[in-house]
């Protein structure tokens, strides 16, 4: 069971569009959204649920608006937040910015997409490439010729079209992995993960069938091949067009793509990572004029990776100024708003170690040992390398036409929220 209706409000609370598709929740009850809310949030108190009464109220803001969900049971909240999120996903499809003088602007528009959105309660077709060959942006113009449902709707197979032609049929992966850390002062690792997704780009002709192989540990135990070599994945989603009885039989991911840009899957690992870009500091205090920081970053990944548009954030006193900068490599720069020093690196190869010194004068030097020292935040991305060890064994494509295509694999490493305490 998902949403009685849906309502999308100005920033004051004001309705500016309505759906409800079941009839069972007044229109009337909106009102006590708002006051609701600004008496939650004065309270400290404020949840992205809220209740009146029986009825339930599931909210987002995005840029000024609030989309709210209304429900009188016992609804699959993270269902109806999902849609609240597609739907926002789908109006900057059609709007390229969402905000309230789009929904103005478009206001048959937006009627139409509520309506295929969601039926009685349950979401229907959220694919904003499906929903753009039917809903147009001149959809308020009565065009007789156009009024045909694509055969696409009431597909076995709604994400993709049929007819697609393509004269060279290519398929590029994608295989992104984001790594999580936070080390503390003594070097030690307190927290580390591995968060990865698989985007694919589909230029295909026709309906063909994927199947993608990697070497994922459970396959290899289920095939008797060595684990040496592979990855145990954990929290695996995928893309509602992969077969998931076929994935939980025999660890085959088998799927017919949507046309273009789509996330194929996400998946996480809870595994020891070894610091990629590794952080040294030391501060030295000159009486009560001012300070020196030393900075030393080395690159512990293979010899033969680079790591790009390297950003470390080197918190100082809020109370710095004159700063000086000297770097065996980069450039640094003073972010006064932020408190920080940012040592840009443009590519920064493993194995490599650089220095940063910076130079402030310093008013107060006590006012630093109260304020404590926010950790150094790491940015960069590794091409050509993922941290876990994941590999796209390979792609097969079936199609009855029996054309040839080509598959391509990136893989690319990058920062998540990777950050070293100094103190």
């Amino acid at each position: 069971m998902s949403a009685s209706a849906v309502f999308i409000l100005d920033v004051k609370g004001k309705p500016l569009i309505s759906r409800n598709y079941k009839g069972d929740v007044p229109m009337s009850k909106i009102e006590h959204f708002m006051p609701l809310l600004v008496q939650r949030e004065e309270e400290g108190a404020l949840t992205p649920l809220l209740s009146y009464g029986e009825v339930h109220f599931l909210w987002i803001k995005h840029s000024n608006l609030y989309l709210v969900a209304t429900t009188l049971k016992n609804a699959n909240a993270s269902l109806v937040y999902s849609f609240l999120y597609k739907t926002v996903e789908v109006f900057c499809e059609y709007f390229k910015e969402l905000e309230e003088e789009s929904i103005r602007d478009n206001f048959v528009i937006v009627y139409e997409l509520l309506d295929e959105l969601m039926d009685f309660g349950f979401p229907q077709t959220t694919d904003s490439k499906i929903l753009q060959e039917y809903i147009t942006q001149q959809s308020n113009k009565l065009e007789t010729g156009k009024s045909r449902v694509p055969p696409t709707v009431t597909n076995a197979v709604s994400w993709r079209s049929e007819g697609i032609k393509y004269k060279k049929n290519e398929v590029f992966i994608d295989v992104i992995e984001s790594v999580n850390l936070l080390v503390n002062a003594n070097g030690s690792v307190l927290l580390s993960e591995i968060v990865g997704t698989i985007k694919l780009k589909v230029f295909l002709s026709g309906m063909p069938e994927l199947r993608l192989g990697l070497n994922d540990r459970v396959l290899f135990e289920l095939t008797g091949r060595s684990k040496n070599k592979s990855v145990e994945l954990e929290d695996v989603k995928f893309h509602q067009c992969v077969r998931l009885s076929r994935f939980d039989n025999d660890r085959t991911i088998s799927f017919i793509p949507p046309d273009g840009d789509f996330e194929l899957m996400s998946y996480r690992l809870s595994t020891q990572v070894k610091p990629l870009i590794w952080i040294e500091s030391v501060i030295e205090k000159f009486s009560h004029s001012r300070v020196e920081i030393m900075v030393k970053a080395k690159g512990q990944f293979k010899k033969q990776s680079v790591a790009n548009g390297v950003e470390i954030s080197v918190p100082v006193p809020s109370d710095a100024d004159s700063p000086r900068f000297k770097t065996s490599v980069g450039s640094a720069k003073y972010v006064p708003e932020k408190n920080v020093v940012i040592w840009s690196i443009k590519s920064f190869p493993g194995g490599k170690e650089y220095l940063m010194r910076a130079h402030f004068g310093l008013p107060s030097v006590e006012k630093e040992e109260v304020e404590g020292r926010p950790p150094i935040g790491v940015k960069f991305e590794i091409p050509y390398f993922t941290v876990s060890g994941i590999q796209v064994r390979y792609m097969k494509i079936i199609e009855k036409s029996g054309y040839q295509a080509l598959p391509w694999v990136r893989y690319i490493t990058q920062s998540g929220d990777y950050q070293l305490r100094t103190s």
